[in-house]
This record gives structure tokens, C-alpha cells and sequence, in this order.
């Protein structure tokens, strides 16, 4: 996945999940930014962010708030919408028999990421997007998502109507060597991501190579339920 006409600027302040005030410049600018998630290790002030001009020019934020430049040099990916892109770039190599791919497709009153029918398998897969790094390991979510446990139950019964059901989380970094459910923050969606194992559904996890203007899923990752 690339970014056109990407611009660097000054993280400055969150005044909520939806806005940021950056610096670009010299010029402060209040943008938008495209994950809800809390982020609080990464969005540190003064920090190096990446922005994408709004396509709509009418739009009262300029910019969109895309990545962040860790204090180690490493680019982190914040943009929400880029994981199921990623995804839908990696589904032929997670899925290489894959003929049929949909997005955005209904199961019963549930609607999954992606519908996927290879020679053998209907095929559910969800996705969710990792920005949260603690110690190398990789962890989801980085707040308690009633949401995110929803999606695993309905992948459940899926799985129990006889549909391959698969849950993908894509690492928007390559400096993570595990993928764990943040149960410390979500114990909910810790214990629905385990029953999901218990119950066949199957999980994925995959890093991802980021610069300032692309992602693209690079290697697996091994999944742990340790922490």
C-alpha cells in the first residue's frame, strides 16, 4: 500500500481521539487522525509524524495523521484503514488458492472483513490492525474493544457452521518477534481470542515493512497466549 504527496510535521497535542494539533512548517495545523486507539507511547510531543493531504479540500482538517517516528527511528503505521489493505494484498500468499476474495461480506447479521472460497474452503477472515509494542512483543488491543470480542464469537460460529473462520492481525512495524492479546488492558478480548483457538478458528499474525509513504505485510509472526 503507498501514500501520494506525504508530508512530515511535529506532533504538538491530542485534545481527542479524532484531532491532533501538529506542526508543519513552522505552522500549526489540526488534523485527523486515522486511528481511535489510544497510542499514548507513540504520540509523545514533538514527536516526527507523517500526514496525507485530505482528498476533499473543503474538509475542515487539512491533513490526516498517517504515522509516527519512534524515538528509535522506527516508522509506525496509525493509519486504521490500512490493515485491511495490507490484508488484501497478503490474502494470495496466506491463501494461495484463494479464486474468489470479497470484502466487506455479510455472515447471518455479522459482516467480516473479507470472504475468501478456495478448491476446498469458504473462508471467513477478520482483521485487525497492531500498533502497540511492548518489549518486541506485539499486543492487541491498546484499549478495551467490546467490538473486537463480538468479532471473535461470530468467527466461532462461523467456524461451527462449517466455514474456515481466520482472524489476521497485521503489525504495522517490523521490531515485534511475538503477537499476545493485551489481556492486561482487555481481559474480555483476551479470553474471547482463546476460546476463538479453542474453537478452530484460526489465528494469524504478520509484520509489516513501513517507510513514510508505504506498508506492505512482510514475515509471520508467532502467536502466544502467555501474557
Amino acid at each position: 500500500m503507498k501514500y501520494e504527496n506525504v508530508v512530515s510535521g511535529k506532533f504538538k497535542s491530542r485534545p481527542n481521539r479524532f484531532i491532533a494539533h501538529v506542526e508543519i512548517d513552522g505552522n500549526e495545523e489540526i488534523c485527523h487522525v486515522m486511528n481511535t486507539g489510544r497510542m499514548k507511547e507513540l504520540l509523545l510531543p514533538d514527536a516526527e509524524v507523517f500526514l496525507c493531504p485530505a482528498k476533499n479540500p473543503e474538509r475542515k482538517t487539512k491533513f490526516d495523521l498517517i504515522g509516527v517516528r519512534r524515538s528509535d527511528g522506527e516508522i509506525i503505521n496509525i493509519d486504521s484503514i490500512a490493515p485491511n489493505k495490507v490484508a488484501g494484498e497478503y490474502i494470495k500468499t496466506l491463501f494461495p488458492g484463494a479464486k474468489l476474495v470479497k470484502p466487506e461480506t455479510f455472515f447471518e447479521k455479522s459482516r467480516f472483513d473479507f470472504y475468501i472460497e478456495d478448491n476446498s474452503d469458504k473462508i471467513f477472515l477478520e482483521v485487525k490492525g497492531v500498533t502497540l509494542n511492548i518489549e518486541g512483543e506485539a499486543r492487541f488491543p491498546d484499549a478495551p474493544t467490546e467490538r473486537g470480542a463480538k468479532h471473535l464469537y461470530e468467527l466461532i460460529e462461523a467456524k461451527h457452521k462449517g466455514f474456515r473462520a481466520c482472524i489476521l492481525f497485521v503489525i504495522a512495524m517490523k521490531s515485534c518477534f511475538s503477537f499476545a492479546p493485551n489481556s492486561e488492558t482487555d481481559p474480555k478480548f483476551a479470553k474471547a481470542l482463546f476460546e476463538a483457538y479453542e474453537n478452530g478458528v484460526e489465528i494469524f499474525a504478520v509484520d509489516c515493512k513501513v517507510s513514510a509513504n508505504r506498508i506492505y505485510a512482510d514475515k509471520p509472526v508467532p502467536v502466544s497466549f502467555s501474557k
